[in-house]
């Protein structure tokens, strides 16, 4: 059942729900443009609702893409390791990149391979991303989330109790430039409050204080739970779609079936900066290896 809001501008925003756990799909409203404040106030709640945005035909420039994500916060830059555009640094670039996949170890594949949520090898990941899609194929690149706040809430209580207390270490390998902290297993959403299963595969090293096969067996035990269906939602894009997600509460999974067609794929990304997290007891995120993420100064809205 769809929710339809009236808000101070004369357009309706039509929020449609596509799963039970997460995800919404938000129509009557031109991101081109820039935002009510009333407008800006009633997206930021549907995103704390539902994990992550997704919007239709919203063919964004490079500056409008920038100009709607400094709304919401600060952009980093487009990747914290990797660099962004030469023109507009806050943009990442997300290509289709076959020789990448091809050499990778199909022996090495589980469930969980490729779930991630992005950055958290830093001490302050970012709060949320905005992804477009520009060049889409016709079928296939469907991308995935899961709400981590649902996948922790069904977890058994001794085993909420018994994890909340640990601690894990995230890492990205990128030699000069890499990353790694040490983030609670289980976070307190700052804004929501919800306890947050806090695990990205792609990142996640170990468990601090456990023994290695310890700590794997937990981590296989989370992973599984956290990418069960029915805390997921599944996106098929569009040329024009956006998605806007929460990276404080969710994981998502970008597409590997692409790389089995000859079908393009270029997609665009904006991340805003985020804070470092916190447990249950209060304990924060601690940096291992690398600095905090800035914001860059971005240009006014257009």
């Amino acid at each position: 059942m769809s929710t339809r809001i009236n808000s101070q501008s004369s357009q309706i925003l039509d929020i449609q729900p596509l799963s039970i756990h997460i995800g919404a799909l938000v129509d009557g409203i031109d991101l081109t443009m820039p935002l009510s404040e009333d407008h800006v106030a009633l997206l930021k709640k549907a995103l704390l609702e539902w994990k992550v945005l997704f919007f239709r035909d919203q063919f964004l420039s490079h500056q409008q893409h920038i100009d709607f994500a400094i709304q919401f916060g600060r952009p980093t830059p487009g990747h914290v390791v990797f660099g962004g555009d030469e023109t507009y640094p806050e943009i990442y670039s997300i290509a289709k990149e076959r020789r990448a996949n091809r050499n990778r170890g199909l022996a090495a594949l589980r469930p969980w391979t490729g779930w991630h949520t992005d950055i958290t090898a830093a001490i302050n990941p970012p709060w949320a991303s905005i992804l477009r899609g520009d060049v889409v194929p016709p079928y296939g690149g469907d991308t995935q989330w899961t709400n981590l706040a649902a996948a922790y809430t069904s977890l058994s209580q001794p085993v909420q109790k018994f994890i909340e207390n640990l601690m894990a270490e995230h890492r990205l390998d990128a030699g000069e430039a890499s990353l790694a902290s040490m983030h609670p297993l289980v976070c307190v959403h700052p804004e929501t409050q919800e306890h947050v299963l806090y695990i990205s595969p792609s990142f996640i090293k170990s468990i601090v204080g456990l023994k290695p096969h310890e700590g794997q067996k937990i981590l296989e035990m989370l992973w599984e739970q956290a990418i069960r269906p029915e805390y997921t939602v599944r996106f098929k894009w569009e040329p024009g779609s956006v998605a806007f997600w929460d990276n404080r509460s969710t994981a998502h999974l970008a597409p590997a079936d692409i790389f089995d067609s000859e079908f393009e794929r270029q997609f665009y990304r904006v991340t805003l900066v985020g804070e470092s997290h916190t447990a249950v007891s209060g304990e924060s995120s601690r940096s291992i290896v690398g600095k905090p993420i800035s914001a860059i100064v971005p240009s006014t809205i257009s």
